[in-house]
């Protein structure tokens, strides 16, 4: 469909007549010959004297070149574009970080996998994030570590075949034996920081409690929700497990209360499932759709034209002159 940027260009299309209508008409100045016998020249040649106007006579092609070339040059100001079918792209609208702990406690076998064979509590994890990551295909996914520290391992990406292959490689204690769950919320809170959605979720699962993070657990989650973050906290294994070992529930119920997340306790594979059913339902994926037309730019070609066209008048009135000049020439010999 063709379009103009500048419509309001064409309401230059009637100066030239204006500029006829209201200018004087040229008037040559220059010196005159007087000759004696210019009442001979008059009787024979027929014409009426008048003052000394010179009038340029114009030969029709000329008028319809010109006529043409100025509607082309205004055409070309006007800014014609062709504007393309429209475009629809769907983009993510949610951002969401999946932050795994990798502690030694991840590697007890205390879990059944999807054969019913015992599985550490980290095989069991990513089972079942697989299947997760399968299904949110409207969000941006990104994945974190945390054991002695925290460590980003893939940025937020559309690409979930990247965040999968990730997530295959890990194992426990690569990122140190203890829990570091303030310092993993901490590096949460940075990573959002470039993020432009408005819409901030973070999956932390952890099967410990915090051993001695740099930033407090409370203070990190009351940092998160100010940056309008939510954390959706799972805890993994036995809540009666003690020592090292001891799984802080109330802490992680802590944080989900503070970010207006929810909290979920998972004994098993089948309740580990069902967890990650339960936050497909509260956070279902988010898709924008984004439309826009392709413009391509025409201005050249009217302008193109109206060169071409003058260049071929200029042409045409030299074969003119030229043909005068040699018939001219003939008639004197």
């Amino acid at each position: 469909m063709l379009e103009f940027d500048l419509p309001l260009a064409f309401l230059a299309l009637p100066l030239p007549l204006l500029i006829f209508l209201l200018s004087p008409e040229f008037r040559d100045r220059g010196e005159a010959i007087r000759a004696p016998f210019f009442q001979r020249l008059v009787t024979l040649s027929g014409k009426i004297p008048e003052s000394g106007a010179v009038v340029l006579l114009k030969r029709g092609l000329q008028k319809v070149s010109v006529i043409l070339i100025w509607l082309l040059v205004v055409t070309a100001l006007a800014r014609p574009v062709w504007v393309g079918e429209p475009i629809v792209k769907e983009v993510s609208a949610r951002d969401m970080l999946l932050v795994v702990d990798l502690s030694g406690s991840m590697e007890a076998k205390d879990f059944a996998g999807a054969d019913g064979k015992q599985v550490t509590r980290l095989d069991a994890v990513q089972d079942v994030l697989r299947e997760f990551i399968e299904r949110r295909s409207g969000d941006r996914l990104g994945l974190a570590v945390f054991g002695n520290t925290a460590y980003p391992q893939a940025p937020f990406t559309e690409d979930h075949e990247v965040v999968r292959a990730l997530l295959a490689e890990l194992q426990p204690r690569m990122a140190g034996p203890r829990t570091m769950i303030g310092d993993a919320l901490g590096l949460a809170i940075r990573l959002f920081e470039a993020s432009e959605s408005a819409n901030k979720v973070v999956i932390l699962l952890t099967d410990g409690n915090d051993t001695g993070s740099k930033m407090p657990v409370s203070r990190a989650a009351q940092i998160a929700a100010d940056n309008g973050i939510t954390v959706h906290t799972i805890a993994m294994g036995d809540p009666e497990t003690v020592g090292e070992d001891a799984l802080d529930v109330k802490a992680l119920e802590e944080i989900s209360t503070i970010t207006a997340g929810r909290f979920f306790l998972a004994l098993d594979r089948e309740e580990l499932q069902g967890v990650y059913d339960a936050l497909d339902r509260i956070e279902p994926a988010l898709i924008e759709t984004v439309s826009y037309q392709p413009k391509r730019s025409l201005f050249h070609l009217p302008l193109a034209a109206a060169v071409a066209l003058m260049s071929l008048l200029a042409l045409v009135m030299l074969l003119r002159r030229a043909q005068a000049r040699s018939q001219t020439g003939n008639a004197h010999a």
